[in-house]
């Protein structure tokens, strides 16, 4: 936006009158102020945009004084006005004149400079703005108005991150859920974009066509054109400037389009609904978002109990606070925390296991009591928002549809309990598992985003020295010995099973969650429903893995 010009009027050298004794009956008479203090309080108010300063300058009243800036400013949508005060000269006895140049920034069109000149003249020996519509601009007049004639330029191309177009119709659903659509634009739409749209032009509809409609639309060639009294926009027209327009910028994504065939294959021919999301750790940036049922953008706005996939980052807490993976412990059948009864799936119990097998086991009943004694609520939210919780991720879409994670501070030992294993008031969604995937994977948090050029509000955050080296061998045992041993999945592959309970208490239901990294690809997977994280998510994250072998 172009800057407020400071304006500076020289100094008007008076003349000393001498008079004998009718001293004070002269300043009575004599005119108050000066042209030039009138003309830059009325130019200066008219830069700020207040039309009640403007108003207090003239010397008389004008109906149209206040439509005719105010139809500027709204039928133009001027984001903000530059005035800058020239040449005042008297012109005749109590009459003068104030030159002046306007810049108007205008919303999506750009800035337009022109000249024109104010009237003053003496009004109750007080110098007053004479106004008439020719203030406004030199070549308006009582009844004329302004009009915008625009041309938009062809839309730029939103592409995938090997320069393929995704906003055509050939690409899947949940490509287009990201990509969004054209649509005509309403009134309400012109209202807030600005009157260079026109109703029923094509505009950018939901998901990323939306979010960067200004930059793929361009800047259209505009005409400023005066319209006659009772004319139309398309006749009796006077073009007063032509501005150049402007083609739209191509907006690249990270996305990979193998990486989201093989994302949306592994959860096509599911019977329950699923998601998938796939980001780079090395970058965060975001790879592949697949839904296997239309509608609702799960992946991204779902907003779920993580279960016990959140026992990765309980274990960042825990190993950043001295335990050791090979630390024994006990994997009790059952447990109460603070009044909490505790299981584990399948009432299952292991007995004395290193801190690491109960890792791959799942245990509940080794990470309630481990992080009532070794964790405190507080330290719990800092080592989740370590890992991305509780910020607002901006991923590139418009805001509000992106979920990230939410984890609030327990107030009991009970909850403190529940909130160790996902449950409580814990919730997350398929994109922010799979930060935490990535951020596990690297050591380093990033903030997950489609569009690599957008600047993100926060910065990446590195984990505890020597906590990855530590977590590393216990996902890998998750795989080969633990909850995800028989799904299949490669060699190297480290992860994290979880099986979310929600619903009322009498009706308890699951979901079933794996997070995973192989290598510079780290995913969640989350199966609606599912019966258990090892039998449900992690076979659809082997079979997405290899697809890409």
């Amino acid at each position: 936006m172009p800057r407020a010009r400071t304006i500076v009027i020289g100094t008007v050298t008076a003349a000393l009158v001498a008079g004998a004794a009718g001293g004070g009956a002269w300043w009575y008479l004599h005119t108050r102020g000066t042209p030039q203090e009138v003309a830059q309080r009325f130019t200066q108010a008219w830069q700020r945009g207040d039309l009640t300063a403007m108003r207090a300058e003239l010397g008389t009243a004008d109906p149209a004084f206040m439509r005719t800036y105010e139809a500027m400013r709204t039928g133009w949508a001027v984001e903000s006005t530059a005035v800058r005060l020239d040449a005042v000269r008297e012109t005749g006895d109590g009459t003068a004149e104030a030159a002046y140049t306007a810049t108007l920034r205008l919303k999506n069109v750009g800035e337009w400079s022109y000249s024109g000149a104010v009237g003053l003249a003496v009004v109750d020996r007080h110098w007053k703005v004479d106004w008439s519509p020719s203030a406004v601009h030199p070549r308006l007049t009582a009844g004329a108005s302004f009009a915008l004639k625009t041309v938009w330029p062809q839309r730029a191309a939103v592409t995938a991150a090997g320069g393929e177009r995704i906003d055509g119709a050939g690409v899947g659903g949940s490509v287009q859920q990201l990509v969004g659509f054209l649509d005509k634009a309403t009134a309400k739409d012109v209202g807030r974009l600005g009157p260079s749209y026109k109703t029923g032009q094509a505009i950018g509809r939901g998901g990323l066509q939306e979010r960067f409609e200004q930059r793929l639309a361009g800047t259209p060639a505009t005409e400023i054109r005066l319209v006659t009294a009772g004319g139309k926009a398309s006749e009796d027209a006077t073009t007063l400037a032509t501005i150049e327009g402007k083609k739209g910028e191509p907006l690249e994504t990270s996305l990979d389009l193998r990486v989201q065939q093989a994302a949306a294959d592994a959860v096509r021919d599911l019977d329950k609904t699923a998601s998938l999301v796939a980001i780079r750790p090395s970058t965060g940036e975001v790879l592949a978002v697949v839904n296997n049922k239309g509608g609702f953008n799960r992946a991204l706005s779902g907003a779920y109990p993580p279960g016990s996939t959140f026992k990765a980052v309980t274990a960042v807490g825990l190993l950043s606070g001295g335990l050791d993976p090979s630390e024994r412990v006990t994997c009790p059948k059952d447990v109460n925390v603070g009044g909490l009864p505790i299981r584990n799936s399948h009432h299952a119990a292991y007995g004395t296991v290193t801190f690491s097998d109960s890792f791959a086991h799942s245990c509940n009943t080794t990470f309630a009591p481990l992080t009532k004694e070794r964790l405190n609520p507080d330290e719990l939210v800092r080592t989740a928002e370590s890992l991305g919780f509780n910020k607002k991720l901006d991923l590139g879409v418009p805001a509000g549809v992106v979920k990230g994670g939410s984890v609030p501070r327990a107030e009991s030992d009970a909850e403190l309990a529940a909130e160790s294993f996902g449950q409580g008031r814990i919730t997350a969604s398929p994109l922010m598992m799979a930060s935490v995937a990535a951020a596990l994977a690297d050591g380093t948090w990033r903030p997950p985003t489609l569009v690599p050029s957008l600047e993100q509000e926060h910065e990446p955050q590195a984990l505890p020295e020597g906590v990855t080296e530590k977590l590393h061998p216990m996902m890998a045992a998750v795989v080969s010995k633990g909850t995800a041993k028989g799904a299949g999945l490669p060699r190297g592959t480290r992860g994290k099973t979880g099986t979310a309970e929600y619903g009322p208490a009498g009706d308890l239901k699951t979901h079933a969650w794996f997070i995973g990294f192989h290598g510079d690809l780290a995913f969640a997977v989350i199966v609606e429903d599912g019966a258990g994280g090892g039998s449900d998510a992690a076979p659809v994250g082997a079979a997405f893995l290899r697809a890409l072998r």
